[in-house]
């Protein structure tokens, strides 16, 4: 399945001319129409969006399109642009990728926590304000919260004792399913998505969450409904429209995929 460039365009906000300066540069592998058209498929999308992004986040195309070049040198032969994660910090571009974040520009390992981080951290581990027999559910889940940038796993065990004492803590569920998930336990997170969504049948943080956890795990139809169910809840969600769109171009369904694509796109650029 594959999109015109006019469709391209439409659909992300995107000057055709834009999108050809892409192709050139080979960061998009568009095939040619019956009529030598470019034709384009949902990974090219997924690049393309990634650029607007990033040049919507006042990045200047010049240097979003510097960064992508060397990250394309930077990734193993075969591996995609459009699987990594690439956003702006600042001026900077950053690329996370399962435990590593870099600036493709320099090629410079980044730690993925701020000098603010850091302190808040330091201030929790060494004053804490109650012993720690007196914590409760929502004081293990605020440590969660200060401790995710710098420690993960701690962050992950504090999530845990908030739900120990409280089972229907809708937000450690929520926290925990994502730490889960980025340390590539998909199926685990899953659980707690579910269980927030049985505490709060309408969070759309969760609904979401919990169609990436089910599109990991390479259940189309799960993951599909799971991205309805949070565009029912918030219908504003753009990723959820874009994500949806990948599955039903997955499954083969363009009309359905075009109609997420033109909502993503209305939600993007309107």
């Amino acid at each position: 399945m594959s999109y015109s460039l006019r469709e391209v365009a439409a659909m992300l906000g995107l000057r055709p001319a834009q999108i050809r300066s892409y192709a050139t540069k080979g960061f998009l592998t568009p095939e040619r129409g019956a009529r030598g058209e470019l034709r384009f498929g949902f990974h090219d999308l997924v690049v393309l969006r990634t650029a607007s992004e990033l040049v919507a986040a006042d990045i200047p195309q010049r240097k979003v399109q510097r960064a992508l070049e060397r990250l394309r040198e930077q990734l193993p032969e075969g591996r995609s642009l459009a699987g990594i994660r690439i956003a702006a910090d600042g001026e900077r571009v950053v690329v996370r990728d399962r435990d590593a974040v870099w600036n493709p520009e320099s090629g410079q390992s980044l730690f993925d926590f701020s000098v603010d981080d850091i302190t808040a951290n330091a201030n929790i581990l060494e004053v804490p304000r109650q012993t720690i027999d007196d914590l409760d559910a929502d004081d293990w889940y605020d440590a969660g919260c200060h401790l995710e940038p710098m420690s993960p796993d701690d962050a992950r065990d504090a999530y845990e004792r908030a739900l120990q004492l409280d089972p229907n803590h809708t937000d450690a569920h929520i926290n925990l399913g994502r730490i889960l998930h980025e340390q590539r336990a998909p199926a685990a997170a899953e659980k707690h998505y579910r269980a927030a969504l049985t505490i709060d049948p309408h969070h759309p943080i969760a609904a979401f969450n919990l169609g990436v956890a089910l599109e990991d795990l390479g259940r189309t139809v799960d993951a599909i409904d799971a991205y309805e169910r949070a565009i029912a809840i918030d219908p504003y969600n753009a990723d959820a429209h874009f994500n949806l769109a990948g599955l039903y171009e997955k499954r083969g369904d363009k009309a359905d995929a075009v109609r997420e694509l033109k909502a993503y796109a209305q939600l993007k650029n309107g």
